[in-house]
């Protein structure tokens, strides 16, 4: 930020490609300081930031400004100011007020090796996750400047992450009653962090399943709750009570979000629901009733997860790495193949309608598994089902296996492994390899569904605490994902 004040006319100029939040700054500023007693100079002021090529956007430019033009002035000797962060948005009457996203600009800040930043109150529970930099939150344009004058304000105390364990409320899966093969393929994606699709009939308990998947998930480490508390940061989607977010995101768009609410858009880019997912489960309902240029975007993100967006004033990429959960009926009335109720569809009208998804993407899904009508001896029986507790213990436990395995490559569950890593972890001795041959053959696979089936296997190993893929893994990972085309 750099401001000059010359003689001429009265003037105001911001440059360096500011936004309209910016340009309106003027008048905030203008009446911040007057109103906080402070004098505004009748000359020309420009104020530059820098650099000059990159897009600025936000109103916690605010404050920066507000110091400069005091500087400038003589109020605030230039040495008081020197090597110190300055974020805040300014009321008329000169409060300092909340702006998003002062996590990631803090961390950056004590990556710069920067000794001091001034960050609204409001932000301070944000920036007290951070240690190593002195964090000061003045309420007011006034106490600000007789700080810098003479030193009056405490630091912020450091706060440690305390990674508690969310509660799930009500939702555990011991609600589910029945669907033993669907729940041990959830309990498989889990632990090994795969994508599955679930297919089935209406009522037969999709959605009830999928929403219970984040309750059977391995806890978050410290370095995801900061990466996912920086993302909500970033989009203003912080909880005012909590500024940790120590619970695994799970986001579930209707099937009319726009392409930029779902991947992240706008002039001035911001994260879509593939990046508030990030670290957490990515939930498609009704999944053949997105638009097929929604459904193909995926592809990137499940591939590399990341999301690369393009525009005129430069790149920007946000992570991405999700558990994608989907669930759609068969056919357009839902009942193709059903036991109990017969299919009213036309058969081009089920090929049409199964076409919307299409091979590259299922290419990509893990897990395929088709979901039965719950019987109703099932959904009466007393016997007590599996809690997610219990599920949980035995996912953390493969969880261990596949880091202990896999860290020191920065890979931190079995589907994100590479083609080399498959190869090294996943090996088959001969019975197994003659069984993935005459899969591969019969049911036509891909290489890249040779890899996932490996994936898969090995995750279920993991399961077991086995140390070598045995064939009756390769079976029931086969199974698994040819379940829906049966």
């Amino acid at each position: 930020m750099e401001v000059d004040i010359e003689r001429g006319l009265p003037a105001f100029e911001i440059v360096g490609l500011p936004d309209m939040a910016i340009r309106e700054s003027r008048e905030r500023v203008r009446t911040a300081l007057k109103n906080s007693g402070f004098p505004f100079p009748q000359n020309r002021i420009t104020v530059n930031l820098a650099p000059a090529n990159l897009r600025k956007d936000g109103s916690g430019l605010d404050l920066p400004i507000a110091v400069g033009i005091l500087v400038s002035l003589g109020v605030l000797p230039q040495d008081k100011v020197r090597d110190k962060v300055f974020i805040g948005e300014l009321s008329l009457e000169g409060a300092i007020r909340e702006v998003n996203g002062v996590l990631p600009m803090v961390l950056e800040a004590r990556r710069q090796h920067v000794p001091e930043i001034f960050i609204p109150q409001s932000n301070g529970e944000e920036g007290r996750l951070v240690d190593g930099i002195a964090i000061y939150t003045p309420i007011h344009l006034k106490q600000l400047v007789a700080h810098l004058q003479r030193p009056c304000l405490e630091s912020l105390q450091h706060k440690e992450l305390e990674l508690t364990e969310p509660g799930n409320g009500d939702i555990d899966f011991s609600d589910v009653h029945g669907q033993k093969v669907v729940k041990r393929a959830l309990e498989i994606a889990a632990a090994g962090g795969h994508n599955i699709l679930l297919t089935g009939s209406p009522g037969s308990g999709k959605t009830m399943l999928a929403r219970r998947l984040p309750t059977i998930l391995p806890p978050m480490t410290r370095e995801e709750a900061l990466e996912v508390t920086k993302i909500y940061s970033i989009a203003g989607l912080l909880n005012n009570k909590s500024r940790l977010i120590n619970k695994r995101p799970f986001r579930s768009p209707h099937h009319t979000i726009t392409l930029s609410a779902l991947i992240g858009g706008g002039t001035v880019p911001v994260p879509g629901e593939v990046t508030l997912s990030h670290n957490g489960v990515l939930f498609l309902d009704e999944f053949p009733e997105f638009s097929k240029a929604l459904l193909e975007v995926l592809r990137q993100p499940l591939e590399d997860r990341i999301v690369t967006i393009n525009r005129v004033h430069g790149s920007y990429i946000f992570p991405a790495s999700f558990l994608l959960c989907c669930a759609q009926n068969p056919c357009p009335c839902g009942f193709f193949g059903d036991e109990m109720k017969e299919c009213v569809c036309r058969p081009f009208e089920i090929e049409r309608y199964q076409r919307k998804i299409s091979g590259p993407l299922s290419d990509r899904i893990d897990l395929q598994v088709y979901v039965p009508r719950v019987k109703y001896e099932d959904l009466r029986a007393t016997e007590a089902e599996e809690t997610s507790a219990q599920i949980r213990e035995r996912v953390c436990a493969a969880r261990t296996i596949q880091l202990k395995r896999l860290k020191r490559y920065g890979v931190y569950c079995n589907a994100a492994m590479n083609h080399w890593q498959v190869e090294r972890f996943c090996k088959l001795d001969a019975a197994g390899n003659t069984l993935m041959e005459n899969a591969f053959c019969k049911l036509g696979l891909s290489a890249r569904s040779y890899d996932r089936i490996l994936k898969v296997a090995r995750t279920i190993a993991d399961l077991e605490k086995s140390d070598i893929i045995v064939p009756s893994h390769i079976a029931e990972a086969i199974q698994l994902r040819a379940q829906v085309n049966q």
